[in-house]
């Protein structure tokens, strides 16, 4: 598979996908975000690799940048996924991680405290995965917390809110606790062992967590944090508890460009015996959870009825959003996978027009096909 697209074939790119480039430029003229980068790989084949616009709306001067299809991105939640999911199927698929195991046995801080009958005793690795866990869905802890410690007893101590696997409630505190769980059993944190066992064997030499400082200005910026950081966030996490907790969470906290996400998406639909991850792994994570309606399988999203997908990807599908703008889409019947990357939150979080960009957007792809 070859993930570097070639620049005599852009012109007829432009031209097949002509609609699906129509919702991106419209996109940045209204301002849902000032540049992005995309993809689209279809059995086995890069069948679109290109980029529009800038890292800023500001245009002109020394420090301006245009976007290009490897330009790295803060790629927020897509982190659970491509980092702590893909964590998890391997360490499963070892024979290292039962789905059934209480949280409590790999964090004890969990359960300790809290009475014997207390929700919290039944949560599950499978429900943290699953998003039912009956956590809250997101609590800002950075108002008090300083450390690392502190946000991680802070997610400890919240209260389960409902039975385990009887409410979805899509997780941040979930996340970062299945993170340090995660870490329990590899016995070192998360981003060197994601690092050797899940990015360097599928070639993603460009995703990481904690970009060097000489790499910021190379980065689309995020935000003007006006509330956290009191400066413009480029080249370092902008979710608040990832970067608290040392810029690596199980949560948030990855950046990342289009081809190592297609990379990883051609993981997930390669059938070959020599794949990264087997098929039946796949399939148990693939399969939708409780309770009933959630869109929601082990880490993944699902297409629900009104999907950031669109109309055309198939129920067999996994993906992901990405607070920051980023998404990416795995259509195991079709055979292909969409990325696409923004930093639709800059200058500010207020904008919501990505989320009428993103099913327009895969609509048009798949519709050119």
């Amino acid at each position: 598979m070859i993930l570097q697209s070639d620049p005599k074939l852009r012109n007829e790119e432009q031209i097949r996908f002509q609609e699906a480039y129509a919702v991106l430029r419209e996109a940045i003229a209204a301002r849902a975000f000032p540049g992005c980068a995309f993809g689209l790989l279809a059995d086995g084949e890069l069948l679109l690799s290109d980029s529009l616009g800038d890292f800023t709306y500001e245009s002109g001067g020394a420090d301006h940048r245009s976007v290009s299809p490897e330009t790295l991105y803060d790629i927020a939640s897509l982190t659970k996924i491509v980092s702590t999911t893909s964590t998890a199927m391997l360490l499963y698929q070892r024979g290292l991680l039962d789905l059934e195991t209480p949280v409590g046995e790999l964090l004890p801080g969990f359960v300790i405290g809290r009475d014997i009958h207390e929700h919290a005793r039944r949560v599950t690795v499978r429900h943290l995965l699953a998003h039912n866990s009956g956590l809250p869905g997101y609590i800002p802890l950075f108002h008090t917390a300083t450390t690392p410690y502190a946000v991680l007893r802070g997610c400890l101590q919240l209260p389960i809110q409902a039975e385990p696997g009887t409410r979805a409630e899509y997780s941040d505190p979930g996340f970062i606790l299945l993170g340090k769980a995660l870490e329990t059993i590899i016995g070192e944190v998360l981003a060197p062992w994601v690092r050797r066992e899940v990015f360097a064997p599928l070639g993603m030499t460009a995703t990481r967590y904690c970009p060097a400082l000489h790499m910021r200005s190379e980065i689309p910026p995020t935000e003007e944090d006006e509330l956290f950081r009191q400066r413009v966030i480029q080249g370092e996490v902008q979710d608040e508890h990832a970067y608290l907790l040392n810029g690596a969470g199980g949560h948030a906290g990855l950046f990342s460009n289009v081809p190592d996400l297609l990379r990883f998406a051609y993981a997930i639909l390669d059938r070959s015996k020599n794949r990264l991850f087997e098929s039946t792994t796949i399939e148990v994570f693939a399969k939708r959870q409780e309770p009933a309606g959630s869109s929601r399988a082990l880490g993944w999203d699902t297409p629900s009825e009104e999907s950031s997908s669109g109309r055309y990807f198939s129920a067999n599908s996994l993906g992901h959003l990405g607070y920051s703008g980023c998404s990416l889409w795995i259509d195991r019947d079709a055979n292909l996978a969409v990325a696409l990357l923004t930093n639709r939150t800059w200058p500010h979080r207020e904008s919501q027009l990505i989320r009428s960009v993103r099913p327009a957007f895969h609509d048009a792809l798949r519709l050119a096909l």
